[in-house]
């Protein structure tokens, strides 16, 4: 069962929630060209002025910003106040290059504690649930932002942070641990750590869990909720807004509630960057309307989905809702002239019971030719005979999704190496070649 944290905001009419985005967009417009040299040169560039900005469908007037331009004016380029106002920064992974960084004052850490407090009592977090956090702390926004959130719900929370999978194993028993936030891939491993320890998930008092941070599957989540007796929750955010936070879903598992009073959202067509009707699939174009420190307008967030009709959830919340993320426009991958996305395999391997959480996509070419082969982790040791019989089926299962035929090895449990905190999918050495 969940929980609205904020009743009053949650439940706004539509009329009152379009009058505050309206107020406080052309404040962050305001704020953003006054402050943020960036802003400033787009403004003039396209000859408009905060002023012009009267509607939300003013919106399409302002310029979008992307991730190279955060990168190009790193670290503190968007910086909307002086740096001695910020009180705490946090940072993307930089896996790709340059870091993205996000300074907070002080009220902005308190809307980002009140956000992902909506997130969790949404997904059942109460003051009686022991809140364990196996999430790395440091400048990856993911740990506190649970932890800030799980503070504002006066949670008990065990700050485990991420590593030593049996310790964290070890630490639910012992504290007795009743909701979990985590990178899905995570989950997924300490589900394989405690059957290699010999300890049923389901005897574990564990029955609530929210995970973020990667793509997040219909499949993962079956496995996950099948694993852990769990209700399984999806909470959507990135490093550039706030960190976790911008949306989750609710009980009804139909789309995430996005906080409209703090974020406004388009859905626009990733290559002509034109508004896609209602539940048409697009890219998700997110502006803030009350960050102070980095406020951003119109981010291209890259992340595909689709909006839902402006209609009161069975949840009574009426913030707008959007799908489950898709994938990431730049996560598409083109093999011989089809489009694929991860998560389109993945939606396939996890249906299978014998096979683990831990997959990737290898990327080769071959006398000119590309070829895929999938690895994955199988969920217990098998013969030789069973192996083969495995490739055999989900290769033509793949098939029926991707077009070709891959080439697929099932790979004994926890061989598949991994680094970091997200997993790492898919591997493109198509380059090397």
């Amino acid at each position: 069962m969940d929980f609205l944290f904020n009743p009053k905001v949650e439940k706004l009419n539509r009329t009152k929630i379009k009058e505050i985005q309206i107020k406080r967009l052309k404040e962050t417009v305001k704020h953003t060209f006054e402050n943020v040299p960036f802003y400033k040169k787009k403004f003039k560039e396209l000859k408009i002025k905060p002023e012009n900005i009267k509607t939300l469908g003013d919106i399409q007037k302002l310029p979008f910003t992307t991730k190279n331009d955060l990168k190009d004016n790193a670290p503190f380029g968007f910086l909307a106040t002086s740096l001695d106002k910020c009180i705490e920064l946090h940072a993307s992974s930089g896996t790709t290059g340059t870091p993205v960084t996000v300074c907070y004052t002080p009220n902005d850490l308190e809307v980002w504690s009140e956000v992902v407090a909506r997130c969790l009592s949404m997904s059942g977090l109460t003051k009686k649930d022991v809140f364990q956090n196996p999430i790395p702390y440091g400048t990856f926004t993911g740990a506190f932002g649970f932890h800030y959130g799980a503070h504002k719900v006066a949670a008990l929370v065990v700050p485990s942070g991420m590593g030593q999978s049996e310790r964290q194993i070890k630490l639910m028993q012992y504290y007795g641990t009743t909701f979990i936030s985590s990178v899905a891939s995570y989950a997924m491993r300490l589900s394989q750590v405690a059957l290699d320890m010999g300890i049923d998930l389901k005897k574990l008092k564990v029955r609530n869990g929210l995970f973020g941070a990667e793509m997040f599957s219909s499949g993962l989540k079956k496995r996950l909720s099948d694993m852990w007796n769990l209700d399984v929750h999806d909470v959507y955010g990135l490093t550039e807004m706030c960190g976790p936070g911008v949306s989750a879903d609710c009980d009804q598992h139909d789309g995430l509630h996005l906080w409209e009073d703090h974020f406004l959202v388009e859905c626009l067509d990733p290559q002509t960057l034109e508004p896609m009707d209602i539940e048409e699939e697009g890219e998700l174009v997110i502006t803030t309307l009350t960050k102070e420190g980095m406020p951003l307008l119109r981010y291209r967030t890259r992340d595909i989905g689709k909006l839902y009709d402006e209609k009161v959830c069975e949840c009574g919340r009426t913030h707008i809702k959007h799908t489950p993320i898709k994938g990431r426009s730049d996560d598409m991958i083109i093999i011989r002239g089809t489009n694929i996305y991860p998560g389109q395999i993945e939606s396939v391997l996890l249906k299978n019971k014998d096979l683990g959480g831990n997959w990737r996509m290898i990327l080769k070419t071959v006398d000119k030719i590309d070829m895929l082969t999938v690895e994955v982790e199988s969920k217990t040791p098998l013969s030789q005979v069973e192996l083969m019989d495995l490739e055999e089926e989900l290769k033509s299962e793949i098939k029926s999704v991707i077009v070709f035929t891959p080439k697929v090895i099932v790979v004994p449990p926890n061989s598949i190496h991994q680094e970091g905190l997200k997993a790492k999918r898919v591997v493109d050495e198509r380059k090397k070649v």
